[in-house]
C-alpha cells in the first residue's frame, strides 16, 4: 500500500521525475507523458461520475475502470524488465488479461441493448455520456502515447490491449447512458456546406 505524508518532495524542481525503477527522467519523457495522460483519462472518468451517482451498476463499472487506471500508469511508470522491480518479492504492478476480457465482457453486455450506428454520432447528450466522451477521446490520445512508446521499448502487451479496450468501452457506455443510444446526436455529412 501507498503511504504519503509529505505530498511535496522538491525532486522534480528541474523537469525531472522518478520512475517506478528509480531512474531520473525529465517530465516531458515519452514515458511520463503516456502515464499522465492515463491520469487525465482517469479524471475525465471522474468527472463522469459526478453524473452517475444514481446509476449503481454504471458507477460501479467506472470505479472498478478508475481503479484499473491507476494500475496501468504504475504498469507504465515501471519499465518492461525493470531489475529493481524484479528483486522485489511481488514484481512490478502490470496489467493482465483478466482485466482486459472483463472491459470486453462490459462492452459486449452494453452494446446487446444498443441499436446498430447508421452514422457517426456527435460527443454529447447527456452530462454523463458528454464527460465519457471527452473521456474516451483523453484514452485515445493515451493509446497514441503508448504505442508511439512501444515502437522504441517493450511496454506490456495487456496494457496495450487494455487502453484500446477502454475508449470501446466509454464509446459504448456512452451511448447507454443516452438512452441507449436514443439521445445520441447523430453527424450529418456535408450539413453545413450550403
Amino acid at each position: 500500500m501507498v503511504e504519503l505524508d509529505k505530498i511535496y518532495t522538491r525532486g522534480g524542481d528541474r523537469g525531472e521525475t522518478s520512475l517506478g525503477s528509480g531512474d531520473r527522467v525529465a517530465k516531458h519523457d515519452l514515458r511520463v507523458a503516456a502515464y499522465g495522460t492515463v491520469d487525465e483519462t482517469n479524471a475525465a472518468i471522474g468527472l463522469a461520475r459526478l453524473h452517475t451517482a444514481d446509476d449503481t451498476e454504471t458507477d460501479a463499472m467506472l470505479a472498478r475502470i478508475q481503479n484499473d487506471l491507476f494500475d496501468l500508469g504504475a504498469d507504465l511508470c515501471t519499465p518492461e524488465g525493470d531489475a529493481r522491480a524484479a528483486r522485489r518479492s511481488e514484481g512490478a504492478l502490470r496489467i493482465v488479461p483478466k482485466q482486459v476480457d472483463r472491459l470486453e465482457q462490459e462492452i459486449d453486455t452494453l452494446n446487446d441493448s444498443l441499436e446498430p450506428l447508421k452514422s457517426f454520432i456527435l460527443p454529447g447528450g447527456t452530462p454523463a455520456a458528454a464527460h465519457l466522451h471527452m473521456a474516451r477521446t483523453v484514452a485515445r490520445r493515451a493509446e497514441r502515447l503508448m504505442t508511439e512508446l512501444a515502437a522504441r521499448e517493450t511496454v506490456n502487451e495487456a496494457a496495450m490491449k487494455y487502453i484500446n479496450r477502454l475508449s470501446d468501452h466509454l464509446f459504448v457506455l456512452g451511448r447507454h447512458l443516452n438512452g441507449r443510444g436514443a439521445a445520441d446526436v447523430l453527424w450529418t455529412p456535408g450539413a453545413n456546406r450550403d
